[in-house]
């Protein structure tokens, strides 16, 4: 059991994919509500 909780958690933390989801998932949160700030009608790109 505590053999295969501790291998999961490796296989998080050693996995750049899900690093990389995270990432964007944060980033888009952030620009969200950045834009949402801003009356996000008007696209910046």
């Amino acid at each position: 059991m505590t053999q295969r909780i501790s291998k999961y958690q490796r296989f998080k933390m050693m996995n750049p994919i899900i690093q990389f989801f995270k990432y964007i998932y944060l980033s888009i949160k952030i620009m969200l509500i950045v834009a949402g700030g801003h009356g996000g009608t008007r696209k910046v790109n």
